[in-house]
C-alpha cells in the first residue's frame, strides 16, 4: 500500500508531532505533502527517511494549490490519501477524488465545542467542513468526545471512526540522571518544586492562570513552559507585573527527538518537572497531558477528554481543577503538599501507546481500500 498524508502545515506542533511519530509505525509506504509551514517538523519526517514536499500555499484561498496536488496524486499512484488540519482536509480530499482515489481518510484533530484549531465555529465554517468531509470515506475522531462532536456538526455516525492519539512510553519513561542533567543545563535548582505546562502560548490555553497562580506558591517553585506562539509577550508581562518573571522560564518549541544534549527535547523536560498543570478549558483530546502522566507526573487539568473518556482508576494521579489562578494555586499547594510519588506510567498512559493506535488505524485503511464511499459523489 502507498499512502500520501497531506496536513496543514509542520511546525512544532501536537498534530505534526502525531503525524511523525505515526508514519515510524505504520506499516506502509508513506509520502507527506504539507500546505505551507515546511518547519522542524518536516526536517525530523526528512531525517526518518519520509519524503516531504512542500507546495508553498499562499493562503486559505490559494486555489493554485489544488492542480498541484491533484498532479502529486497521480503521479505518486497512491492507494490512500489521509488529510489532518483543516486547510488539508478541505484541499486534501477535493485533490484525492478529482485524482482518482477513492480511499480518502481523515483525521480530526482539534474540534472543541466553540472553536477549529482557532477559528470560531460559524455556520460558514461548518457548512464547509460538512460539504469536504463527504468527499472522504471516513473521519477519524482522535477521542470519543471529538466523535461525539462530529456527529453533533451532522457528521453521520457510520463514517466517524475513533482512533485515538498515541505516544512513545519508552521515551517518556522517567529518568532521574536525565532530570539532573536538564535542570542543570537550564539553571533551575535542583531543589526548586517545578510545575510544568506544555502547548502553544495562545490564550485559549489559559496559561497566564499558571502565571499568577505561581505567585500565591512559595519562593522556591518555578513554572516552566514548553511551547511557542503568539501570547509569550503577554505572558511575560503577566509575569512581571506578579512579581515572578525570575521564577517563569519559557523554554520555546521543543522537539520530541533531538541528539543534543545541549538542546532538552520534550520528554526530557517532562524528567525536570514535578507536577503537570493544563488550564485549557477545551481540548480534542489532551495529548500533553497523557504525556504528562507517561512520564509519571501528578497532573491537574481543566478539560482532557483522554482522561475522562477512562475509568477515573486508569489516571489515579489526575485531578481536575475548574475556576482560575486561585483554583490552581490551591491544586498545586495540595499537589506540592502530598509529597513526590513513583514516577511510573499508570494504565491511562499505556492504553495510549502509539503502536496500538497504529494498529487501529490500519483498520480504518483496510475498511476505506475495500469499501466504496457511501454518499460521496465525484467533485
Amino acid at each position: 500500500m502507498r499512502a500520501l498524508h497531506v496536513i496543514t502545515g509542520l511546525g512544532t506542533g501536537g498534530a505534526e508531532q502525531q503525524l511523525r511519530l505515526l508514519l515510524r509505525h505504520l506499516p506502509v509506504a508513506c509520502d507527506v505533502v504539507t500546505l505551507t509551514n515546511p518547519g522542524p517538523v518536516a526536517a525530523g519526517l526528512a531525517a526518518d527517511g519520509v519524503r516531504v514536499v512542500h507546495l508553498g500555499m499562499a493562503g486559505n484561498r490559494d486555489l493554485a494549490v489544488l492542480p498541484r496536488l491533484v498532479r502529486l496524486i497521480r503521479r505518486g499512484r497512491y492507494d490512500l490519501v489521509h488529510t489532518h488540519l483543516y486547510r488539508a482536509c478541505l484541499y486534501g480530499r477535493i485533490a484525492a477524488r478529482l485524482a482518482g482515489v477513492r480511499a480518502v481518510v481523515a483525521t480530526e484533530h482539534s474540534l472543541g465545542d466553540s472553536q477549529l484549531e482557532g477559528r470560531e465555529l460559524t455556520a460558514g465554517v461548518r457548512a464547509l467542513y460538512l460539504a469536504g468531509e463527504r468527499l472522504g470515506r471516513s473521519t477519524v475522531a482522535v477521542s470519543p468526545t471529538v466523535a461525539d462532536r462530529l456527529r453533533r456538526w451532522g457528521v453521520p455516525g457510520p463514517r466517524i471512526e475513533v482512533v485515538p492519539n498515541g505516544i512513545d512510553l519508552d521515551r517518556f519513561r522517567f529518568d532521574a540522571a536525565r532530570r539532573r542533567r536538564v535542570r542543570d543545563r537550564l539553571g533551575i535548582p535542583q531543589d526548586a518544586w517545578v510545575v510544568g505546562a506544555v502547548g502553544r502560548l495562545a490564550p485559549g490555553k489559559r496559561f497566564g492562570v499558571l502565571v499568577e497562580a505561581l505567585a500565591a506558591l512559595p519562593a522556591d517553585c518555578r513554572l516552566l513552559l514548553v511551547g511557542g506562539g503568539p501570547e509569550e509577550d503577554a505572558l511575560r508581562r503577566t509575569a512581571r507585573a506578579a512579581g515572578v518573571a525570575g521564577r517563569v522560564l519559557f523554554a520555546g518549541e521543543r522537539p520530541y527527538t533531538s541528539d543534543d544534549a545541549q538542546d532538552p527535547d520534550l520528554p526530557a523536560l517532562t524528567s525536570a518537572m514535578d507536577v503537570f498543570a493544563s488550564p485549557s478549558t477545551e481540548e480534542a483530546f489532551g495529548l500533553a497531558v497523557v504525556e504528562a502522566l507517561a512520564a509519571g507526573l501528578p497532573v491537574l487539568y481543566s478539560a482532557c477528554p483522554a482522561v475522562e473518556d477512562l475509568p477515573a482508576a486508569a489516571a489515579p494521579g489526575a485531578r481536575r481543577v475548574t475556576g482560575g489562578a486561585a483554583a490552581y494555586a490551591a491544586a498545586l499547594a495540595d499537589a506540592r503538599a502530598a509529597g513526590p510519588g513513583p514516577r511510573g506510567a499508570p494504565d491511562a498512559a499505556r492504553h495510549y501507546s502509539i503502536t496500538r493506535s497504529a494498529a487501529q488505524l490500519m483498520d480504518v485503511y483496510a475498511a476505506a481500500l475495500a469499501t466504496t464511499p457511501q454518499g460521496a459523489s465525484t467533485p
